[in-house]
C-alpha cells in the first residue's frame, strides 16, 4: 500500500504518524502476506472426479456437470472412456472429503506462524 493510499484509508492515523512537526522515531514495516490459494478458485472436473469413491459416483458427477452446462458432451465422453479404460486413478490421486479443509488449515497455520515472528 502506498503512503497516499494509507492517507486516504486512514487519514487520522496518517496525520498522527506522518506529521513531521513531532519528533517521533517510528519504523513501519509492512509484510505482504502470501495470497489465499483458494480465493477465486473454481474446482475443475478433475477436482470433482478425484473425490469420487466409485466409478458409478464419477459417472453421476459427469452427468450433473454435463446437464448443468459445466462440461460438454465430448468432455464427458472423454472422461467416461478414460475412467472405463484405466479406472479412477487415471484422473489423479484420490482426494479425501476433507482435502480442502486440511489445505485451509495449513494456510491458516502458516499465517499464524508469520504473525508470531
Amino acid at each position: 500500500m502506498s503512503i497516499e493510499d494509507f492517507k486516504k484509508k486512514f487519514p487520522n492515523l496518517a496525520r498522527e504518524l506522518l506529521d513531521e512537526s513531532e519528533n517521533l522515531d517510528l519504523e513501519l514495516v509492512v509484510e505482504k502476506l502470501p495470497p489465499d490459494p483458494w480465493r477465486g478458485y473454481t474446482p475443475t472436473v478433475e477436482d470433482y472426479l478425484r473425490r469420487c469413491n466409485t466409478v458409478e459416483e464419477a459417472y453421476e458427477v459427469l452427468d450433473y456437470l454435463e446437464k448443468h452446462g459445466k462440461i460438454s458432451k465430448e468432455e464427458s465422453e472423454h472422461y467416461r472412456k478414460l475412467i472405463k479404460d484405466k479406472g479412477l486413478e487415471a484422473i489423479g490421486p484420490h482426494k479425501e472429503g476433507d482435502y480442502y479443509y486440511k489445505k485451509a488449515v495449513e494456510y491458516w497455520n502458516m499465517l499464524k506462524r508469520m504473525s508470531q515472528k
